[in-house]
Parts: C-alpha cells; sequence; structure tokens
C-alpha cells in the first residue's frame, strides 16, 4: 500500500483471494490492518491465521452488499466521491467561463459530462466506486456521476 489513508483494504483482500499463495500480500495485508481504527474481528483473524477459505466468505459478503465494508474503506470512498464532485464542478465552471461566449450573452452550458478523477486514489478506488454504483465508467479512465 502506497498510502494507507487513500487505498482500501478490500483491495488487499482481493488480491490474496485472487493468489492466496503470495507471502507478501498476507503481510501487506495484515500491515494494512494494523493502520485500520476499526477492522471486524473475523477480518482480523483470517488474515492473522492466514485461512483463505474466510476471507473467500468475507469478500463475497462484500462483493454481494450482505455486509458492509469495513469503516476505514467506507471513509477512503467518501473522501474519493467527494474529491471528484468538486473536481468536476471545478471543470464545469471552468469550461462555463472561458472567454468567448460573449459579455452580453447569457453564457453558455457545459457540455461536460466525464472527468478523470484525481490522481491521489489509486484507480482500485474509482473501480469499487463504479461497481457501487455510485459513478459510471465513461472509458479512457474518465467517469461521470450518474443520473439522478
Amino acid at each position: 500500500m502506497q498510502n494507507p489513508q487513500m487505498e482500501l483494504l478490500l483491495t488487499e483482500i482481493s488480491a490474496i483471494v485472487a493468489t492466496p499463495d503470495d507471502a507478501g500480500r498476507w503481510s501487506a495485508a495484515s500491515g494494512a490492518i494494523d493502520i485500520c481504527e476499526e477492522v471486524d474481528e473475523d477480518v482480523r483473524k483470517a488474515v492473522a491465521d492466514r485461512d483463505v477459505e474466510a476471507l473467500r466468505a468475507i469478500h463475497a459478503s462484500w462483493m454481494g452488499g450482505k455486509r458492509h465494508l469495513l469503516l476505514h474503506d467506507r471513509e477512503v470512498l467518501k473522501r474519493a466521491l467527494k474529491a471528484y464532485r468538486k473536481r468536476f464542478k471545478i471543470t464545469v465552471l471552468d469550461a462555463e467561463s472561458s472567454i468567448g461566449g460573449g459579455p452580453m450573452s447569457s453564457g453558455r452550458r457545459s457540455s461536460i459530462v466525464a472527468i478523470t478523477p484525481p490522481d491521489r486514489y489509486p484507480p482500485a478506488v474509482w473501480q469499487e466506486l463504479v461497481r457501487q454504483g455510485r459513478l459510471l465508467d465513461a472509458k479512457r479512465g474518465m467517469y461521470e456521476l450518474p443520473p439522478e
């Protein structure tokens, strides 16, 4: 994990579920759990015991929406979505205020619907927001807000 404040523990757990024989992934997940303030005891125990089947069950319940993500992951996703919305708003305002609308006109509306998200969050965060339906993947590294 590069920056634990911007990473998801879900990413580490997903990597372990995909390749359980990778010892580096287990140690990375253990370090990530130590950084997180509140971690469910069964998650902590499964990583400490290197119990792949228990982690697969936990991962499946997260992906199926039967279990809430860890508090740390929910906060990262919330901050990332807030940063995305702020950047989107600034991008649209910048496009609408550019020269060329004419001083006597009422301005023009921006046709921007998708932007590249802030770089400080890894791609896994944006993919999780897409999986949850809170963003739409507009391809080529751009995302858009779903219709309200």
